[in-house]
């Protein structure tokens, strides 16, 4: 029998203090930051008021940058094959859904252009996280020939996050409409994509009084209308149009009027430059800025605001493009460069 090896008893009592220690770590030490964690997603799944507020409380300046265009504070981020999502705060709309930025959960009311990952593929967290919030859910508007395949997208994920994620999904063809609220409409326009893509108009919607019934008292105006008689007429106006991806055919199409004439038009210009040439443009179902150029008559919009370009390009290029464009362009023409 070999002699048996003997730890002092004061080694040995370190030892075991350490041992003990470690145990204690290994099964205590995280235990406040996850009672916290689990303490702030029940906030959020009851959907605790102060939970729901810190979308919209996050200090500016820790915020996308974004930009004021006639009035309307725009964010969101555009670029070419990685992500598109575009912000229109004072309306509670998105236009596509990016990878999901943190403003876009706060929106009420999602258009989608196409199937696109880059477009798209945030939808799902979209929609899981103002559930997540308590949030009403969202109205989502996509083409016709894609409804289908997101209801399946959506399906997926229900069954893999074991959420309800609860969302009013229509789909709309080219021409047709849909009421947002009493002040509001879009309709979806055709554009000129490589797989089918659509975009929309949004417009402001307001009721005035007929000419024959101004001057008339408050009680017969009421007894008009509870005998049936219409007293007003309606006025619309096309304020935002977006184009998603699209090469530059849509402005030529006749039955595009109103996207060229809304208060601002949000489209793409993915190349700037000879680098890339129309044709390559067009190869990708895109637009390429000497397009636009050679359209510049056609655009009757009080402000363009350009997005989607290309990775390939720096923040200094595009904005020297953009600065450079002729009469009638000239002032008018705006870049989002987030995220370059």
């Amino acid at each position: 029998m070999g002699s048996s090896c003997r730890i002092p008893l004061s080694t040995g009592i370190i030892i075991t203090a350490i041992a003990t220690l470690y145990i204690y770590i290994l099964t205590n030490a995280q235990k406040p930051s996850s009672a916290r964690h689990t303490e702030k997603l029940m906030d959020m799944e009851r959907g605790d008021s102060k939970s729901r507020e810190d979308l919209d409380s996050v200090p500016y300046s820790k915020k996308q940058k974004g930009i004021d265009i006639e009035g309307y504070p725009i964010e969101g981020l555009s670029i070419g094959g990685q992500e598109t999502c575009i912000i229109f705060p004072s309306l509670k709309i998105a236009f596509d859904i990016g990878r999901c930025p943190q403003r876009a959960i706060s929106q009420e009311f999602l258009f989608i252009s196409h199937g696109h990952m880059d477009h798209i593929g945030g939808l799902p967290m979209y929609v899981a996280t103002r559930g997540l919030y308590s949030m009403r859910p969202p109205t989502i508007i996509v083409p016709r020939a894609i409804k289908e395949h997101v209801e399946k997208l959506l399906e997926v994920h229900r069954a893999m996050d074991q959420s309800e994620l609860k969302h009013n999904l229509i789909g709309l063809n080219v021409g047709e409409e849909f009421q947002l609220r009493k002040d509001l409409k879009v309709r979806a326009f055709k554009t000129y994509h490589v797989i089918p893509s659509q975009g929309y108009v949004v417009y402001s919607v307001r009721h005035k009084l007929k000419q024959e019934y101004i001057g008339l008292s408050g009680n017969e105006i009421k007894s008009l209308k509870l005998s049936g008689v219409e007293i007003t007429y309606t006025i619309t106006f096309p304020e935002i149009a977006f184009t998603g991806d699209t090469m530059s055919d849509f402005i030529a199409d006749p039955d595009n009027v109103d996207a060229l004439r809304a208060r601002i038009l949000v489209m793409e210009s993915t190349f700037l430059d000879n680098a890339m040439t129309v044709e390559n443009a067009r190869d990708y179902g895109h637009t390429h800025l000497s397009e636009i150029i050679n359209y510049a008559d056609k655009f009757e919009n009080k402000a363009i605001l350009l997005i989607h370009f290309s990775a390939r390009y720096r923040v200094d290029e595009i904005q020297s493009a953009v600065s450079s464009l002729p009469p009638p362009l000239s002032g008018r023409v705006f870049a989002l460069t987030e995220g370059f």
